[in-house]
């Protein structure tokens, strides 16, 4: 296996054309996550046109994030091997002609198969951006404040997603929410060519074939499980699934602790902080899903807003989560950043303690919680992300990406699912035996059936159910500035005070690019 080489840290620092590539490659980056929440205001039109069973709209929905999910292994080691920006060209075409395919598909099957190669695309895309960042910002600071902008605006695009497809709606037809991606790919295909050099590992080894279905076995039987469980109740199927997932999983792991050339280098684990990096960025994704679970439903079905008005109002939250990753990056310059990551844990479990808080009729109380929740989660994130592709091997950084942004999908996918038990079982525990069946289930049952009475305690069992699970939340953020300090507190004395937990260590003739135009 290759060794990384070591060597004292650069101080190259990027200049104007670095920094307008990197403005560059934040174009793919917003539309692969806007494309999460496109379809939000769609799916009525399309219905009307297309006419998919239920079971095919599910699939609209959900095969967008299973490819992605499933491939982002797989793609990160192989921009490592062919090239991070030949791969993200590769991804750009992908994802700019199956847009053009979705916008103009004649039915669910077609539209079903163009949201799988935008999935495909999408997998290409965000770990070469990350990795590119890696490469093109070798100065610590820099590097710091380029991932910083990125984990902000890959959280801002979720919330902007359903917004501009409900504005482009109200002015075309449904296929317009994915021609938008066009003009930003071929602009990123004109570009990129010129601005961003190419980089990859001068010495990768065979590809490891096996390793690619075994990857995407123990990624997506778990995601598909553990979501299907937060939707309808543990069930023995998905829980079956969720297992096999699992077993298929430590097959993977013992091949890649084991093999000669392999999937996921060896290297990247002899860090201890790189683990640690991956482990508290699911956490921190662990809680922005699990309460984007419980605020969206709040704004819709316990305050009655409209799916527009309530995309609208939960954006008022991502202004201040623009400003949060940079400004973290900018603190953790100056002060321990073990340190910066557990105030964000703990600003983050402060933001839960206010959800903890609202009643049946809390706007801003609600919106007040969740932007002090978002900006702690962010704050994680950036730096964590920073601290783990620093210690990186500049060769092995698109698989470094790309496990960051595995473990996040977990960690997504198990938020939604335990805070959202948690807050069902409230909910069904509180509503009285009396009610009917489908009021005990959810809080849209209860709008559907009506009646005296019943919705008001639909909607008071619901928030009581959203503050267990906010408490829990809550409490999991609290234990999880407990484990920044133990698991980052050593690479924080040893690489000092804001100096990126080691960045630069692991540079070299890998990092130097290739010539643009190869």
């Amino acid at each position: 296996m290759t060794q990384p080489t070591r060597q004292e840290p650069t101080t190259d620092r990027a200049g104007r054309k670095e920094w307008t590539a990197f403005v560059v490659l934040l174009l793919p980056l917003l539309l692969v996550s806007m494309d999460v929440s496109v379809l939000f205001f769609a799916i009525p039109s399309i219905a009307r046109e297309l006419h998919p069973s239920s079971t095919q709209q599910l699939w609209i929905f959900d095969i967008y994030a299973f490819a992605l999910a499933g491939l982002l292994i797989t793609m990160g080691s192989l921009g490592d091997r062919i090239g991070r920006r030949k791969l993200l060209l590769f991804g750009a075409a992908a994802f700019g002609v199956a847009s053009v395919g979705a916008a103009y598909a004649q039915s669910a099957g077609m539209l079903i198969a163009a949201r799988a190669v935008l999935g495909i695309g999408g997998a290409t895309l965000m770990p070469s951006t990350m990795a590119l960042i890696r490469n093109m910002f070798t100065d610590t600071k820099q590097r710091s404040k380029a991932v910083g902008i990125w984990s902000g605006a890959m959280a801002g695009g979720i919330a902007l997603g359903s917004v501009l497809s409900g504005v482009m709606l109200e002015h075309f037809w449904w296929g317009s929410v994915f021609l938008i991606n066009v003009p930003a790919m071929v602009l990123l295909l004109v570009l990129v060519p010129f601005l961003v050099p190419e980089f990859k590992d001068p010495r990768p080894g065979r590809f490891d074939l096996l390793s690619v279905p075994l990857s995407m076995g123990s990624v997506l039987p778990v995601i598909y499980g553990v979501k299907e469980m937060a939707a309808h109740g543990c069930t023995l199927p998905m829980l079956l699934c969720v297992l096999a997932g699992l077993a298929v999983g430590t097959v993977f792991v013992r091949r890649q602790r084991s093999g000669r050339s392999t999937m996921i280098s060896r290297a990247l684990f002899r860090e201890r902080g790189f683990g640690a990096g991956i482990t508290l960025n699911a956490l921190a994704a662990f809680a922005m899903m699990g309460s984007a679970y419980f605020t969206t439903q709040y704004l819709q079905s316990v305050l009655g807003m409209s799916t527009m008005k309530a995309a609208l109002w939960s954006m008022a939250p991502s202004v201040t989560v623009g400003f949060a990753a940079p400004a973290a990056t900018a603190v953790a310059q100056r002060v321990k950043r073990s340190s910066v990551v557990a105030a964000g844990f703990v600003i983050a479990a402060a933001g839960f303690v206010v959800l903890d808080l609202t009643g049946t009729d809390s706007l801003w109380l609600l919106l007040a919680g969740t932007a002090v929740s978002s900006c702690g989660i962010v704050t994680v994130m950036a730096l964590v992300a920073d601290t783990a592709l620093a210690l990186a091997p500049v060769d092995k950084a698109g698989s470094a990406a790309s496990l960051l942004e595995t473990g996040q999908e977990f960690g997504g996918a198990m938020g939604m699912a335990a805070l959202g038990s948690i807050g069902t079982a409230v909910y069904r525990a509180d509503m009285p035996a009396s009610a009917p069946g489908q009021a005990r289930e959810t809080l849209g049952g209860a709008r559907a059936v009506g009646g005296p009475g019943l919705v008001e305690q639909a909607e008071q069992a619901f928030v009581h159910g959203m503050h267990f699970a906010a408490a829990g939340g809550a409490v999991l953020l609290l234990a999880g500035a407990v484990l920044t300090v133990a698991l980052l507190r050593e690479r924080s004395r040893t690489a000092g005070p804001g100096t990126g937990a080691g960045a630069g260590a692991h540079t070299d003739a890998a990092a130097t690019p290739m010539a643009p135009a190869a």
